[in-house]
């Protein structure tokens, strides 16, 4: 099922296009599951594409009755432009993608309790039983729903290397940098409306990095050893950032990465 915000004339097999009109991501969905007839809801992004076992692979996991949702990593497309991958590698690396760089690169199998839903399969009794996505945000419109399936049902959600989708990255610079933005607000929001799943001390690290940075420039005038601390404190960072861009071997990406990683850390501290 396809949700376009117009008709579409053309018609691709056994493909259903429903057109909604301009309304949110959450509502599109919502209205697509209405329309389908199996136990499974599988959503994706418009600017991602499933690899051909993608369905194959999530369905063993339903096996398991406690499961009430699986997602999957969604890799960067060997298509994508260099500015494109540059993004994708800034997402996946470690300091830029912190502890969920798994929802990026295929990593082991883990229970999670916060998904994107450009790669996640919902069990359709479940989606029902919450009321679906039920909710106008956008981003985070995937965090209230995971919310709703583990903590107010009890049901697990389980993250599946092998569930994989390829999405297509927004490019470095400004494109990335706005939806870092939009993420962080969204979550500084959440932080006070959802604290389950998004009072977490991760969020909060690029905000202190943020305070850091301007304080420790200010202090720095005036007094030598603080200004000493600052610059060993920025070498060491910036030193971290390199050395998690160790494995790109194309120099003008490892330092696109580098500076897109500075840019993503001070940008969601802002957001």
């Amino acid at each position: 099922i396809v949700l376009p915000d117009d008709k579409v004339k053309k018609e691709f097999g056994e493909v259903k296009f429903i057109p909604t009109g301009n309304i949110s991501p959450s509502k599109k969905r919502d209205m697509g599951a209405k329309h389908s007839s199996g136990d499974i809801l599988a959503f994706i992004d418009a600017d991602a594409f499933p690899k051909k076992d993608w369905l194959k692979n999530a369905s063993k996991y339903f096996k398991d009755e406690s499961v009430g949702a699986v997602g999957g990593p969604g890799i960067t497309p060997y298509s994508d432009n260099f500015l494109q991958k540059a993004g994708g590698e800034v997402y996946s690396s470690l300091l830029g993608g912190g502890k969920f760089t798994y929802r990026y690169k295929p990593q082991k199998k883990i229970e999670v309790d916060d998904f994107p839903s450009m790669n996640l399969l919902v069990r359709k009794k479940v989606f029902e039983e919450i009321g679906g996505f039920k909710t106008n945000f956008w981003p985070g419109e995937d965090t209230i729903l995971c919310l709703n399936i583990t903590k107010k049902l009890g049901k697990k959600i389980i993250y599946a290397p092998d569930v994989v989708v390829y999405h297509h990255r927004r490019p470095l610079f400004i494109s990335h940098l706005l939806q870092v933005y939009s993420y962080a607000s969204h979550r500084g929001y959440f932080v006070k409306k959802y604290p389950q799943t998004s009072l977490r001390p991760i969020f909060f690290i690029p905000s202190l990095f943020d305070i850091g940075l301007i304080a420790g420039f200010i202090l720095s005038f005036y007094n030598t050893i603080l200004r000493n601390l600052y610059l060993l404190i920025l070498i060491l960072y910036f030193l971290m950032i390199i050395f998690t861009t160790l494995n790109i071997k194309n120099l003008k990406m490892k330092l696109y990465v580098i500076l897109g990683i500075f840019l993503t850390h001070i940008v969601y501290g802002l957001g």
